[in-house]
């Protein structure tokens, strides 16, 4: 066993009990925030099978964006449709034999990784070019898409300049998975690429890259507009009521 693989082995346990502990710490923050008012964003739906078809829209088609910028909703749903292919694409190397949807997309999901990086480049070009996004621009924001463009180019690469050994590397996620490590190669893109991915998978958790789950516990999207037929109460204060 090398000093790499074990190196990497280390890293990506830990990255992993970053993310998972993480996630759960922040989702269980957002369900024990109180939400005391009644504040949908209006036009709101009225029922609760309305409120599960806009937060779907929403989900799916990024529906606010859209209405309030298209240049924005293009370069945004752009990226995340390409993430989930390329996501999805990645799931060959954790199974064994692959799953038959998953050998579908394989094309799909290589060439989506040049709309992932050109949707994140346009969100990028957004924030250094207009004048009012980039004035609420953090340095944070530049590093998290740096990290993202850097994580798409070293997989592109990968692909397309640099090959590495795809069966030692799935030889070694398994063994991840099932506490038998194998091999890493040694390659220096694909090493690169697994350390950036690594260090996403430890600072999602804590930083503005975290807004999917809040989506579903924000109150101007999960609520009902029905304040005029039925009372609405934040748990202490329904506490406090009795």
């Amino acid at each position: 066993m090398t000093a790499l693989t074990i190196t990497y082995a280390l890293l990506f346990y830990a990255a992993t009990a970053v993310l998972v502990f993480g996630l759960t710490f922040k989702i269980r923050s957002y369900v024990g925030t109180p939400a005391p008012l009644k504040i949908p964003t209006t036009p709101a739906p009225t029922t609760t099978t309305g409120v599960g078809l806009r937060m779907a829209r929403e989900v799916v088609l990024f529906e606010s964006l859209f209405k309030s910028s298209k240049w924005t909703w293009i370069f945004g749903w752009m990226f995340h449709a390409s993430l989930l292919l390329v996501l999805l694409r990645h799931l060959r190397y954790f199974q064994q034999p692959v799953w038959e949807p998953v050998l579908l997309i394989q094309p799909f999901g290589t060439y989506a990784g040049f709309t992932l990086v050109a949707g994140l480049g346009g969100l990028w070009a957004r924030r250094l070019f207009v004048d009012r996004v980039r004035y609420i621009s953090t340095p944070s924001d530049h590093l998290h898409l740096a990290l993202l463009v850097a994580i798409g180019a070293s997989g592109l690469a990968m692909r397309f300049v640099a090959h590495t050994d795809i069966i030692a590397l799935k030889a070694f996620m398994l063994g991840l998975m099932r506490f038998d490590w194998q091999p890493l190669p040694s390659d220096p893109v694909l090493l690169v690429h697994l350390a950036l991915v690594a260090l996403l998978m430890i600072v999602f958790p804590i930083s503005k890259l975290l807004h999917a789950p809040g989506l579903f516990f924000s109150p101007t999207r999960n609520q009902a507009d029905n304040s005029r037929e039925q009372r609405h109460l934040a748990a202490w204060a329904a506490a406090l009521d009795k």
